[in-house]
């Protein structure tokens, strides 16, 4: 984790070279690169260059860093857009699928219930058949007793007539009889 906050001295480390370092006996020249030297450092005892140069790269990596996170926020926007317009697609896709399958819903229910009445139609008539069966069953059981009769009546027409016959006849005789 990197801080951008100044180090202290006890962390702070600079680079020393072999140029860097103080010669053994002072020259004039010596005193005065000495003097440069010096100047370069400040009062915390870093030089300030090292400083200056960590500066901008500091800044320069902050800067990248931004212009990084910067295109991660627009290709992160980027993919949150494409994500947002594909679940929309999706959305929609998934919505006239919806409406399609409510739709068979509804044909397959009316179908449903045009069989439903079918079946209630054909429950009723074979309903309707057993009982007219049987109403037919008791009718021809009548119709058979009834010409059971009839065949009786006939014989008995035929008898009374018969009987009527003779009981002309024996009256015809009496009367023969009785005169």
């Amino acid at each position: 984790m990197s801080s951008y906050f100044p180090r202290t001295k006890d962390l702070t480390r600079t680079r020393r070279s072999v140029t860097d370092s103080p010669p053994s006996s002072p020259s004039p020249t010596d005193k005065s690169f000495r003097h440069d030297r010096l100047s370069r450092f400040d009062s915390s005892g870093e030089n300030v260059s090292d400083r200056l140069g960590r500066t901008s790269s500091y800044t320069r990596r902050e800067t990248r860093l931004a212009s990084l996170n910067k295109q991660e926020q627009d290709s992160t926007t980027k993919d949150y857009k494409k994500m947002y317009a594909e679940a929309l697609q999706e959305n929609e896709r998934l919505k006239s699928r919806l409406q399609d399958s409510k739709q068979e819903l509804v044909h397959i229910r009316s179908q449903l219930e045009i069989v439903t009445q079918r079946q209630d139609r054909i429950t009723e008539k074979s309903t309707l058949l057993e009982s007219e069966k049987k109403e037919k069953h008791a009718l021809e059981k009548k119709v058979s007793g009834m010409e059971e009769e009839m065949k009786g009546l006939t014989e008995l027409k035929t008898d009374n007539q018969r009987l009527k016959d003779e009981n002309g006849a024996l009256i015809r005789v009496i009367s023969k009889l009785s005169k």
